[in-house]
């Protein structure tokens, strides 16, 4: 960062700690699984800070919040964070939910860094108060669907529930297919048991059908019936939104979890900082780190290089976001201004559309890059 040091922050040396809420799906109807690997890098950076003497001398504290992918509840946990004097706001996985928080943050002057939520209009009007890690989604669902083009797919069937996020994604990839030559059928999953999906994808000829639903119902019953039906032997299951992701996807599917496309943002190859924070977040989950939990560490990498100086002046954080330049996990994280983003972004992570590996499926072959 190119900012000088704020000398009210350097004097703050009596141990008392400079506090970050965080926002965090810890519960159903949440994506709970993403809700601990965001924690995870969360808590692993903040030991790490802390490690190395924190902030100015002062602990790095970290003040969790569960927000059950409820908006509401996401809203009046910010209230209740903002109430405590946290420095600022950190996590959320799901779009909808970090759009409620960004909207709250932005009314009460509170800095917000998003880790993972994707939705292009995070808040309605362009706040000085939000900067994102996470892509935008229509940056991410493009490269999707470049994806699917390249690998021949023209006719794509949607099984869509009705949210502002899955709506937002079916936009994107009509947007974006149809001056190409493809066609995006949608599929209503209000009207639809997931039987009945595979006669629509017969009838429509299909030649891929994307999940735009919640997991892990109906997806993972949506997959079941599909993988099932032998007139659907050739047709290609993806999920741009990143359900593979996680190991509760193999566990409930078995075999028919792979070869489903999705949406990963991670490098071909990590840094050495990515790769010694990847061997940490292993020992710390038990498992390997999806790439929600690499967002989490850097999202405290960065508040911690801007807190250490501006302390926990709220204003302060805000208006360093554009001056800010941090070695991340993926790469350099810088934020700027993009069109049609209302949020300071970063423009952007590696975006890769992955899949398990049906030889393996706890390997995930990279299929496309963008």
């Amino acid at each position: 960062m190119t900012t000088p040091p704020s000398p009210p922050a350097a004097e703050r040396t009596d141990g008392s700690s400079v506090r970050i809420g965080a926002l965090v799906p810890l519960t159903r109807p949440g994506w709970v699984e993403a809700g601990q690997h965001l924690l995870a890098g969360l808590e692993l950076a903040v030991r790490e800070v802390n490690d190395g003497g924190g902030i100015v001398g002062r602990p790095l504290e970290l003040v969790v919040r569960d927000t059950a992918a409820d908006p509401q509840r996401a809203a009046a946990a910010v209230d209740e964070l903002a109430h405590l004097g946290v420095a600022a706001l950190a996590g959320e996985y799901h779009s909808v939910v970090a759009r409620a928080a960004a909207a709250r943050a932005d009314t009460l002057g509170l800095p917000f860094l998003c880790s993972s939520a994707v939705l292009d209009a995070l808040t309605e009007q362009p706040t000085e108060w939000v900067a994102r890690l996470a892509p935008a989604q229509s940056h991410g669902w493009r490269i999707y669907a470049d994806f699917l083009l390249s690998a021949g797919h023209s006719r794509i069937a949607v099984a869509a529930e009705p949210s502002v996020y899955w709506a937002s994604g079916a936009r994107i990839l009509r947007d974006y297919l149809a001056p190409r030559g493809g066609t995006v059928i949608e599929l209503d999953m209000r009207a639809l048991a997931p039987t009945a999906v595979c006669d629509e994808l017969v009838d429509n000829r299909a030649t891929a059908l994307l999940l735009l639903v919640g997991h892990p119902e109906p997806a993972v019953s949506i997959v079941k019936s599909v993988r099932r039906d032998q007139r659907l032997a050739e047709i290609m299951i993806g999920a741009p939104a990143g359900q593979p992701e996680f190991a509760e996807w193999a566990t409930l599917l078995g075999e028919d979890s792979t070869a489903i496309p999705f949406l990963r943002y991670l490098p071909e190859s990590l840094s050495p900082l990515g790769a010694r924070v990847e061997t940490a977040l292993r020992e710390r989950l038990a498992e390997a780190p999806s790439f929600v939990a690499f967002e989490g560490y850097d999202t405290v990498a960065v508040l911690a290089d801007v807190l250490r100086f501006h302390g926990a002046n709220r204003a302060r954080t805000a208006a360093s976001w554009p001056r800010v330049a941090v070695e991340g996990t993926r790469g350099q994280i810088e934020f700027s201004r993009t069109p049609g983003i209302s949020v300071w972004q970063w423009a952007w992570t590696p975006v890769q559309v992955v899949d398990r590996d049906p030889a393996r499926p706890d390997r995930f072959r990279i299929l496309h890059a963008g």
